[in-house]
């Protein structure tokens, strides 16, 4: 698995990590390789783009993309924790084009989009303005967590209800003969790893999984809805995946601790990495054993 930010072949399957903590946005030196915004994916099969979450790390997107965002966007959500929301105003080159049309999917509300639930949090007096006044045209789709989303142009995204209070939902990319999982945010099951989410996962060429926690920490977490690096190891090995990544880092994780943490980790599974904000990952590209970021875009 390679990590840079060079193109990928074209047709290729590709994830950019735009954001990577959990819970909150930090900053400073202890956070300068790793990243400190909140979650936000960027999945290319080809030229075809889906965006997973709108944490602020959305607004680094959006001034890194600038004119080159298609005309429409599929901005798939996990689940509607503020983490995961709180950039969608501040993604500028998308919202401020009266020309674009943003779809939001939701699949953790029993069907329901998240129009209700985004109208409630962009409102006065926890917002200065409702979302209906930005040039763009917001389209809001629900659906079930299970359910494969179809889309106009024939691509599809396999999904599956998470383990998460409100509950969350995982992702399932299949291009080119490779597989990407995204599974975020999750707390493993007691016994582990259930067969649902084991076959979901089955011969994936990269699992993205939540590591909030480590098997230290997690005993004073439970019930909060995250995991460690450790169960996702567990995962990924009764599932036969190729490679792991680590997101929704903690946000009192600092850089030194994430190396650490990342060479315990690469100890058990060599393929396995916690992502870098920016970084790109070439998926199923066959690289060193040890992931590391090449190069980080401005």
């Amino acid at each position: 698995m390679i990590m840079s930010n060079s193109p990928c072949q074209d047709g290729g399957l590709t994830l950019r990590f735009w954001g990577v903590r959990g819970s909150t946005p930090v900053c400073g030196s202890d956070y300068a390789e790793f990243g400190g915004s909140t979650p936000c994916l960027e999945v290319r099969c080809g030229e075809r783009l889906f965006l997973i979450d709108a944490g602020s790390g959305l607004f680094n997107c959006g001034q890194h993309h600038r004119a080159d965002l298609p005309k429409e966007i599929d901005l798939l959500f996990s689940h509607l924790h503020f983490d995961h929301t709180g950039g969608l105003p501040f993604f500028k080159p998308a919202v401020f084009d009266g020309e674009r049309v943003i779809n939001t999917w939701c699949g953790n509300l029993d069907g329901a989009s998240a129009e209700a639930s985004l109208g409630r949090l962009y409102a006065p007096p926890l917002f200065p303005v409702t979302l209906d006044i930005l040039p763009c045209q917001m389209k809001h789709h629900g659906f079930r967590a299970g359910e494969t989303l179809t889309f106009p142009d024939g691509m599809e995204v396999d999904t599956l209800l998470l383990n998460h209070p409100q509950g969350s939902v995982g992702y399932r990319f299949d291009h080119g003969g490779k597989r990407l999982c995204v599974i975020s945010d999750i707390e493993h099951s007691d016994p582990w790893p259930s067969p649902e989410l084991r076959a979901f996962v089955e011969g994936a060429d990269l699992l993205v999984y939540d590591g909030m926690f480590t098997d230290c920490e997690y005993p004073t977490c439970r019930g909060w809805g995250h995991s460690t690096w450790q169960k996702g190891v567990e995962l990924a090995r009764a599932a036969n995946v190729k490679a792991l990544g680590i997101i929704h880092l903690h946000p009192a994780h600092t850089d030194a601790m994430l190396r650490r943490v990342e060479a315990e980790m690469q100890a058990e599974m060599p393929t396995a990495f916690i992502a870098r904000e920016r970084a790109l990952v070439d998926v199923g590209t066959i690289g060193t054993p040890r992931p590391r970021v090449v190069a980080r875009s401005a």
